[in-house]
């Protein structure tokens, strides 16, 4: 299934301290466990090939929900989550941010000699869609994160991102193998950035005659080269703002989560008993998991799972981490033994938000809900880097453990 997007992606400095990168890890690894599990590892690729789940990915896992940084998080976390256990689950990540990216090569002979891959072949890909990002594609960005991931059976995708320090705004590109017929005509799944004027592309098929006459390329604007794609326009502001969400959908999460009657069934769906706050996180996540792509229109609704480190649109509820990752992780051990009643529970929560969002059609008050998330954060351990700032020595991260820059 092909599935491209078109965003800005605003630069967004800063460090994601221990106490979340860790919790992202896992929370990433378990999230990846069951789409693997469920829909496979193709399933899995075409997923990160698609800006928009991507860009939800990251929120749901309390990333700040709008900008570049959740490319360089997203990536770390899955291949720290990952590491050890590649074989077991048949994916390898490789690269990453900087000179992380220049490893790619020297991981993927690895990985080929350990799988019996065509490796020269891999890293032979992994050079070309570089270079076509940084040098074919002429749209002002230098490419300064590149990972490739790669499957066990050869499939692979690519996601990667360049920077513009004149505008200050990132784009990223996606590639998934099963979409790429041609390296040199419109290979992209997706292309993520803001409209900045003609670029030069290489790889549009319009090209095709001037790469087999030697002629000038002419350049050609974004809006023709990928007309095709779904575009997400990712504002320059931090905040959470209510027209950043979907309401009606936010909504039903939150119908499904805070009235008792669908709380106490969606608790049953779980075999758990479970508190509103933690249904409203798991019911996000069961979205990740098993939504279709049309429900990511909106990634900044994600972020209402586990809040953001910059407190946006709240501080991210360490309690309410800490224990939806118990429950996934328990449903994903216990499907290991053959008992797949709570692996299942996570779809059929899925399904029952979407049954409520289409029979009572909810509205989200936003700004009850955002005085609500702050009312309680103190309750549930709420945290962001603000209180690291402060010297809060529970939460000091230690200079050389600051695991993630961007």
């Amino acid at each position: 299934m092909k599935r491209s997007g078109y965003a800005d992606l605003p630069l967004h400095g800063g460090r994601v301290p221990v106490w979340l990168a860790e919790r992202m890890q896992k929370l990433g690894s378990a999230i990846t466990e069951s789409i693997v599990s469920q829909y496979g590892v193709s399933e899995f690729l075409a997923r990160l090939s698609d800006p928009f789940w991507f860009q939800a990915f990251g929120a749901v896992m309390g990333m700040d929900w709008h900008s570049s940084g959740i490319t360089t998080s997203v990536i770390g976390a899955l291949k720290r989550g990952l590491k050890g256990r590649e074989h077991e689950l048949g994916i390898y990540i490789c690269g990453g941010r900087g000179k992380q990216s220049r490893k790619t090569p020297s991981e993927l002979l690895h990985i080929g000699e350990t799988r019996g891959l065509d490796a020269a072949s891999l890293v032979r890909t992994s050079r070309l869609t570089a270079k076509i990002d940084n040098n074919a594609i002429g749209d002002g960005f230098q490419i300064y994160l590149h990972s490739f991931i790669v499957t066990a059976n050869g499939e692979w995708a690519v996601v990667q991102q360049g920077l513009n320090e004149g505008n200050g705004l990132a784009r990223r590109y996606h590639w998934h193998s099963a979409n790429v017929h041609d390296f040199v005509t419109e290979p992209h799944t997706g292309i993520v950035g803001e409209n900045e004027g003609d670029i030069l592309n290489l790889v549009d098929r319009r090209a095709k005659p001037a790469h087999e006459a030697l002629l000038q390329i002419a350049s050609e604007p974004p809006d023709k080269t990928i007309a095709q794609l779904r575009r997400l326009v990712m504002p320059r502001h931090h905040e959470v703002t209510a027209r950043d969400v979907d309401l009606k959908r936010l909504g039903a999460v939150l119908a499904v989560s805070y009235e008792r009657q669908l709380r106490d069934f969606s608790s049953l769906l779980l075999t758990e008993n479970l508190g509103p706050r933690t249904l409203q996180t798991l019911a996000l996540v069961a979205e990740v998991v098993h939504g279709a792509p049309s429900r990511f229109s909106d990634p900044a609704r994600f972020s209402f799972a586990l809040g953001g480190k910059d407190r946006h649109p709240f501080p991210v509820p360490l309690k309410t981490y800490d224990e939806s990752l118990s429950v996934l992780r328990r449903s994903l051990d216990a499907a290991k033994l053959g008992r797949t009643d709570k692996v299942d529970g996570f779809k059929r929560l899925d399904s029952l938000v979407r049954r409520v969002e289409k029979s009572v059609e909810p509205q989200a008050d936003f700004d009850s809900v955002i005085q609500h998330e702050f009312a309680i954060s103190p309750g549930l351990d709420g945290r962001s880097v603000f209180d690291d700032r402060r010297g809060n020595k529970r939460s000091e991260v230690v200079r050389d453990k600051q695991l993630l820059l961007f």
